[in-house]
């Protein structure tokens, strides 16, 4: 029996939703007077982001078809009352409008060995299924942490050539050249910030089925290559991302599907400048957390917004220089890991409660889940 279309709304908002306005950081004594402009989204999620950065977006599949919730830069869906709540009808609203139909159909990928681990085969995406997967823009984020390092002082260093960043002398009278994060550590920190992003948007949805008394559970458990489109099998084609192979990368690398979710990287711009002007044009233009014409949570948001600083045509040559020099050593961006990443899946079902009746103890399941034909159908 499949997920009503209220059930499945609230499951995936529960996922990726928007619950407002982002506050932001809004003190860091390195840059008074003016406000930290780390963030890239003025709107809040359901789950955190690393210095507010919100690359992902949430994609999520059943038996009608393939979707995506496109929510990454929309404004708050709804202002809070003078109580603090929000009205939920306007958010289920601003979420339908932001959802995408990809294709028509559940996502092709069948639930066999290699594409689903071996213990996942009887019950992973199967008819009847909702399967969330929130999908993270990883060379965006890199790019957004090379801003923060040069906001804090740092750039960086290749330590798997063992050299400076060609050419990253020109700035050392703005940034300590010798105060440096290696590629390494950036890259294996910006994976697990996004990993993290991605499992606690599966969490917040795992936390919604035991409220509303569906089954499922949250898990890594399918193969991300092939979801995204990487197979290698055109009869699993996946979500059609396009992507690279090299001989020196251990696995292919996604880049980015056209029209729903291109990478801040090369193909989908012509070099990492692009890219740089793409990020700055989220953070400071139409829509952005630091444009002023933004909308906000706060009595003078205009004023508040205007209080960042915009990065300056230095700053962006700056991260330019690191970043280009990534892409034209190691053939793509992020030098040792995915472009664009996926992890964590959330499953959402009803349960046969006759199952548990039968084999498992009393408890096996909650009063929600008992209720839930009861209240729900």
């Amino acid at each position: 029996m499949p997920l009503s279309e209220l059930e499945k709304l609230l499951v995936v908002t529960a996922c990726g939703g928007n619950t407002g306005w982002h506050y932001m950081i809004q003190r860091a004594q390195r840059y008074a007077p003016h406000l930290s402009n780390y963030a890239a989204a003025a709107g809040g999620r359901t789950f955190p982001s690393a210095a507010g950065f919100h690359t992902s977006k949430t994609f999520f599949t059943d038996d009608e078809g393939v979707y995506v919730l496109d929510n990454r830069d929309a404004p708050a869906a709804a202002d809070r009352n003078q109580d603090g709540s929000l009205d939920h009808d306007a958010i289920l609203s601003a979420l339908k409008s932001n959802v995408r139909k990809l294709q028509d159909g559940r996502l092709r990928l069948p639930s066999e060995v290699p594409y689903v681990e071996a213990h996942n085969t009887w019950v992973a995406n199967k008819p009847g299924t909702l399967l969330v997967f929130p999908v993270a823009d990883l060379a965006q984020h890199v790019l957004l942490s090379l801003c923060y390092m040069l906001q804090n002082g740092m750039v960086l260093t290749d330590d798997i050539n063992k050299r400076p960043i060609p050419g990253i002398e020109k700035y050392k009278d703005m940034v300590d050249i010798t105060n440096n994060w290696n590629i390494t550590f950036l890259e294996q920190l910006a994976l697990t910030e996004v990993t993290v992003e991605l499992s606690t948007g599966c969490y917040a949805g795992a936390l919604m089925l035991q409220a509303m008394g569906l089954g499922g559970w949250m898990y890594d458990g399918i193969d991300l290559f092939s979801v995204l489109g990487a197979s290698g099998n055109p009869d699993v084609p996946g979500l059609g991302f396009r992507y690279d192979t090299n001989d020196n990368w251990p696995y292919p690398n996604p880049t980015g599907l056209k029209g729903v979710m291109e990478g801040f990287c090369p193909p989908h711009y012509p070099d990492m400048r692009a890219a740089v002007e793409a990020v700055c044009d989220r953070k400071f233009g139409k829509g952005g957390p630091f444009n002023e014409a933004t909308s906000g949570p706060w009595k003078e948001t205009a004023k508040v917004r205007g209080a960042a600083q915009v990065h300056d045509e230095r700053f962006r040559e700056c991260v330019a220089l690191q970043a280009q020099y990534v892409y034209d050593t190691f053939g793509k961006f992020p030098a040792t890991v995915p472009s664009i990443f996926m992890l964590t899946y959330l499953q959402a079902h009803h349960l046969d409660l006759e199952f548990y009746d039968k084999f498992y103890k009393p408890g096996a399941y909650l009063k929600t889940h008992a209720d839930h034909m009861t209240k729900w159908h």
